[in-house]
C-alpha cells in the first residue's frame, strides 16, 4: 500500500456530525463550528518507547491516543466534534494498521468524533492526534479561577495507570488486570466536563500527576491548597500496593490516569449532583483551595509539603 491507499482502506469514513462540511480526501477540511460557539483545540503525541512498549497492542494505542485528547476536551468544558490524525509509521502493515483503526473508531462513534484528516509517513514508530471541538462563548473551563474556600474534587481513583506501568514493567509481583486496562485505556470524562460549564472555578486533567497538575491551576489562580489524604479515592489495588510498598506518593505523582481535577463552591454541589446523568464517573472532595500559597498535604495529623512532582520531558534531575 502506499499512503492513499492507506487512508482509503483504514482511514475515510462516513462524516456523523452535519457540521463536518468536508473531511478526509481534499487538501482540507471545511468545519462548522454552530454559532454562538468557539472553537477548542489541542493535540497530542506519542512516540514508541517513550509513551509506549513498541509491542503495545495497536487497538488500545488507537483507543489511547483519541481519549487522551478528548480529556483535553473535557478538561475545557468542550463537546469534541473532530479529529485529525498523523501517523508515521515504519511499515504499512495492515493487520496493525486495522487493529489501530478499530481502537481508533470506536471510541470516535461513542463521542460523535469525525476524523476528518491527516497525515502519513514512514518512519519511527509515532502517533499523533489533534481534536477540536467546541464550547459556548465565556463557557470554557480554565486553570486561572480557582478560589480560596473553594473544594478540590477529583474524578474515579488515582494512581491506577502508574500502578499498572509498573505492572507491565515487571517491577511487582502480583498483576491486576483492572489498572492495567486503566494505563491501557483511559475513558476520557466528556459528560463529566460538560456538566461543569458554569459551575467550576478551575479545572485540569490529570495526565502528569495530581500534584504536577493541581499545582498548574494554583500557579494560574494564585493560591494555595491543603489536601486531605484520607479522602483520595484510591482502587483496591492502589491500595494493597501503598500498605505493601509504603509507597503513599504514588497517587499523587503517577501520571496517565485522565480524571478531571476541578474547583467547585459549595453551592454549586448540589447542581452539579443533578446535571449528572445516572451512571456517571464518581467525584470526589479532596480537598480546599486556600489563600496562602504552596500545596500541602494533611496525612496522619500532619501537614506535608508537597515539591512539584510528575512527568516532564527534556527535564533531568540534577
Amino acid at each position: 500500500m502506499d499512503e492513499f491507499d492507506l487512508i482509503r482502506r483504514f482511514f475515510r469514513r462516513s462524516a456523523v456530525r452535519s457540521q463536518t462540511r468536508l473531511g478526509v480526501g481534499d487538501d482540507a477540511a471545511l468545519l462548522n463550528p454552530p454559532p454562538g460557539q468557539v472553537l477548542a483545540a489541542t493535540v497530542d503525541t506519542m512516540v514508541a518507547g517513550v509513551h509506549f512498549f513498541p509491542d503495545a497492542d495497536p487497538a488500545a494505542l488507537g483507543h489511547k491516543l483519541l481519549a487522551v485528547n478528548l480529556s483535553d476536551l473535557a478538561a475545557m468544558g468542550a463537546e469534541p466534534a473532530w479529529a485529525l490524525l498523523a501517523l508515521t509509521l515504519p511499515d504499512a502493515a495492515p493487520e496493525w494498521l486495522g487493529a489501530f483503526a478499530e481502537g481508533l473508531f470506536a471510541l470516535a462513534e461513542r463521542h460523535r468524533v469525525d476524523l476528518v484528516g491527516g497525515d502519513t509517513t514512514r518512519g519511527p514508530l509515532t502517533l499523533s492526534l489533534q481534536a477540536l471541538g467546541w464550547v459556548p462563548e465565556e463557557q470554557a473551563l480554565r486553570r486561572c479561577g480557582a478560589r480560596p474556600g473553594d473544594g478540590i474534587y477529583v474524578s474515579g481513583t488515582l494512581g491506577d495507570a502508574a500502578l499498572g506501568l509498573k505492572m507491565l514493567r515487571g517491577e511487582l509481583d502480583w498483576r491486576d488486570e483492572a489498572v492495567i486496562e486503566r494505563l491501557l485505556r483511559p475513558r476520557p470524562r466528556v459528560v463529566l466536563g460538560l456538566s461543569l460549564r458554569g459551575l467550576a472555578h478551575a479545572c485540569i486533567d490529570v495526565s502528569d500527576g495530581l500534584v504536577a497538575d493541581l499545582g498548574h491551576i494554583l500557579s494560574a489562580s494564585g493560591v494555595g491548597a491543603i489536601l486531605e489524604w484520607e479522602s483520595l479515592p484510591l482502587s483496591a489495588a492502589v491500595r494493597r500496593y501503598v500498605a505493601d510498598t509504603g509507597d503513599w506518593r504514588l497517587p499523587l505523582s503517577g501520571g496517565d490516569d485522565y480524571e478531571l481535577c476541578f474547583t467547585l463552591p459549595e453551592a454549586a454541589v448540589r447542581v452539579l449532583q443533578q446535571r449528572l446523568p445516572a451512571g456517571a464517573v464518581a467525584w470526589h472532595r479532596i480537598g480546599t483551595i486556600q489563600k496562602e500559597q504552596g500545596l500541602r498535604i494533611n496525612k496522619g495529623g500532619r501537614a506535608i509539603s508537597l515539591p512539584p512532582a510528575g512527568y516532564r520531558h527534556f527535564h533531568h534531575d540534577e
